[in-house]
């Protein structure tokens, strides 16, 4: 993009970001449609089909940041937006009146989905403390990424499949259950508006991406805040509308699904940016600030997960404990990131 004048950058900013918000509304009932046509289930289907292309505009954003040199803003988008995304969950949960959504969205691929985002975000950081290796630019690291990510994906579906554990149901459980007009819909139909609607947010990730550097540069902001509390948020403002949009469609599986796998694919970004990134690794590159976001992640998700596996049923407002601690990280961390970094 040619070069954009401050109040030109912020207006294209905000228009993306609503063109992304827009039709990630669209992506939640296609996504719902596919888990029953497919036989996928909710929880897969929020985790590999939703997830994933909820994460178009965020890899987008990434690449394009690592590929002009701004690494910080690449790698903090992309853990950043993990942070939100699960503050995000957190936030539906408060919306979902009926009982505490973990509880009610009991899935055991969720559980597998969560351990495996704590050991992709635990990679990065090891791969930061460890010696600058890279083979043709790329450090082995994101070969890593992807395999686990490969191979845990794998490990959830066969958690659907032929689940060694299974939750105990009670009178707020919420089962998923195909709607018998979705297994009768078009499967070429909703592949092709599914992955036009993912080509658009894409697009908008990159006029985010773009208008992101413009603003970081012509405010004086730090790469690393503008990635973690600007574009790490507006690109994940499709995981925000799905997982409501599913929550009204009662799809909680989806809800939560969406968000997890969201957040696994998330960590992807760094392999991609590694690899557009050519000065090196970008494991070893990126400062503290950024880092300061794996670890933000981790314990986000660490908390998220005793909530799934506990399922507590009381407490204020039908919401569980794993909200309150999931909200205060992140404000926690949202205000070190804007007044210490």
């Amino acid at each position: 993009m040619p070069e954009l004048s401050l109040p030109l950058a912020i207006g294209l900013f905000i228009a993306a970001a609503s063109v992304i918000a827009f039709i990630g509304t669209k992506l939640t009932g296609t996504a719902d449609m596919l888990a029953d046509r497919t036989g996928l289930g909710e929880a897969m289907a929020g985790a590999v089909l939703l997830g994933a292309s909820t994460s178009a505009a965020g890899v987008v954003t990434s690449v394009t940041a690592a590929s002009g040199g701004d690494i910080d803003l690449a790698y903090s988008n992309s853990l950043g937006g993990i942070a939100a995304q699960t503050a995000f969950l957190a936030c539906a949960d408060i919306a979902y009146r009926r009982a505490n959504l973990e509880h009610a969205a009991a899935e055991a691929s969720n559980l597998s989905q969560s351990t495996l985002l704590i050991l992709l975000l635990a990679i990065p950081l090891i791969a930061g403390a460890a010696p600058p290796i890279t083979f043709f630019g790329v450090h082995p690291a994101s070969l890593v990424l992807v395999l686990v990510y490969v191979a845990g994906v794998k490990l959830s579906k066969l958690d659907r499949e032929a689940p060694m554990w299974q939750p105990r149901d009670t009178t707020e459980t919420r089962h998923d259950v195909p709607e018998e007009d979705n297994e009768n819909a078009s499967a070429t139909r909703l592949v092709l508006a599914f992955s036009a609607m993912v080509v658009v947010v894409g697009i908008a990730g990159y006029v985010v991406a773009e208008t992101g550097m413009t603003i970081a540069r012509e405010t004086g902001i730090a790469g690393s805040v503008v990635g973690a509390l600007l574009t790490a948020t507006v690109t994940s403002l499709p995981e925000l509308v799905t997982t409501l949009a599913a929550i009204r469609r009662g799809a909680l599986q989806l809800a939560v699904g969406g968000i997890i796998g969201g957040n696994t694919f998330d960590v992807l970004f760094l392999s991609a940016s590694d690899v557009a990134y050519r000065d090196g690794s970008i494991y070893n590159a990126i400062g503290p600030d950024s880092r300061f976001w794996a670890l933000v992640g981790i314990a986000m998700t660490a908390v998220l997960l005793l909530g799934l596996i506990r399922r507590e049923r009381s407490g204020i407002g039908n919401v569980g404990f794993e909200t309150a601690g999931i909200l205060s990280i992140y404000l926690g961390a949202v205000a070190i990131a804007a007044f210490a970094f």
